[in-house]
């Protein structure tokens, strides 16, 4: 990088000292929005051609609508407004309508023009409400700046050389990621199995009863709501909670979970999300369609609770014992009726902290590969943001 930001320092000196011209999206690119083409996903011949959409590759199609480098911008659909969506394109490609399809003129590096629409905050430029778009008159009002060639082609040499290393080592960590699940998996698996050397109980012997929310003693409260869905299926953890006033609260029976509850989904859609309840989630409202399992703590630990939840064993139990063709479910008794394994408290202990650290490693983005691939991508954004950055030149 240094001496890459040597050259380009020189470059800047000599070739644009007081700066560079910007100019509008219309006036330095071919906008060939006209060839694009939607196709019904049913309706698509399969082939070797890929078939962009808004975000990536939808599928690989016969035919092409475009033949050549370009750059695409989401007119609608985008999967993030903040990060918008800028693709790149080259050879034979068919592009559906919800990408806008620009390519540089003369004076204009391609790929130059990729990076600096990938750091473009493209928000001002947004029209509508739940699906925000970029129409094309907006888009060709983009403002950019235009640096001499040897200056872009510099900067495309820089973020691309960081653009591969981060591709590489993407593939590299999740390769590795995958692995690690699957070591994961083995040991958790191999870790709570247990034959009948240990003692054997039902989830309603070693949990605690715990009693339905009482309506008349919170009249007027604002209380905490966890929902359904707020539970992520990839990492088992509660994503949101939602506020709501008790007067206004469903009348079905539901329950105070306090920390160390494990809470499991028995309905559709939220059929087998479960989570274990932290101190940030205590004393509040579990939505209907969960069970909650409270560990008594003298028999077994929360956690080891959590992690008997997590086996294929139990997955098979819930598939088994679920009821109902549109709407399947599995009712609390049913949940309570499966049976764990009840080693010594000390042992419980030994695994559930081998367990926790696999699952820090694999789930935690903080630590671990999932923190190394989030500072290889800020690493990029920074210096792609340093690189791009142009002091407008002012007219006489």
């Amino acid at each position: 990088m240094t001496h890459h930001q040597s050259k380009l320092d020189k470059l800047i000196a000599q070739l644009c000292p007081d700066g560079v011209e910007f100019r509008e999206l219309g006036e330095v690119c071919e906008i060939a929005d006209n060839k694009r083409k939607p196709v019904a996903s049913s309706l698509r011949i399969i082939g070797e051609t890929p078939y962009y959409g808004a975000n990536n590759v939808q599928s690989y199609v016969a035919g092409f609508t475009h033949n050549g480098d370009y750059v695409l911008i989401a007119e609608d659909g985008s999967a993030s407004l903040e990060n918008y969506s800028i693709q790149y394109a080259t050879g034979k490609f068919w592009a559906n309508n919800h990408v806008h399809v620009v390519k540089g003129f003369d004076k204009l590096n391609n790929r130059f023009l990729f990076h600096y629409l990938r750091s473009m905050n493209f928000i001002p430029y947004l029209t509508g409400g739940t699906r925000a778009k970029l129409t094309k008159g907006k888009m060709l009002e983009i403002k950019i700046p235009i640096p001499p060639l040897p200056i872009q082609q510099e900067i495309v040499t820089i973020l691309d050389s960081f653009t591969e290393l981060e591709a590489e080592l993407e593939a590299e960590l999740e390769a590795e990621l995958e692995a690690r699940k699957k070591q994961y998996e083995f040991y958790r698996t191999k870790l709570l199995t247990f034959g009948d050397d240990v003692r054997w109980a039902t989830l309603g012997e070693v949990c605690l009863k715990t009693d339905n929310i009482k309506w008349k003693e919170h009249q007027g409260e604002k209380l905490k709501y966890i929902d359904l869905s707020s539970v992520n299926r990839e990492n088992n953890k509660i994503s949101e909670v939602k506020i709501i006033d008790s007067t206004n609260a469903p009348s079905r029976a539901q329950q105070i979970v306090k920390a160390g509850d494990v809470i499991l989904g028995t309905t559709r859609p939220t059929l087998k999300r479960y989570t274990l309840i932290t101190n940030d989630f205590s004393d509040q409202i579990c939505s209907t369609g969960f069970c909650v399992l409270r560990a008594n703590e003298k028999d077994v630990l929360s956690k080891f609770v959590f992690f008997q939840l997590t086996t294929p064993r139990f997955y098979k139990y819930l598939e088994d014992n679920q009821e109902g063709a549109g709407y399947p479910a599995i009712t609390n008794g049913k949940v309570k009726s499966f049976k764990i394994p009840i080693p010594p408290l000390a042992e419980q202990e030994r695994i559930v902290a081998i367990l926790d650290k696999f699952d820090a490693l694999v789930n935690d983005i903080s630590i671990g590969l999932p923190a190394e691939l989030k500072a290889r991508r800020q690493q990029y954004e920074y210096y792609r943001n340093k690189l791009l950055s142009f002091q407008e030149k002012t007219s006489l």
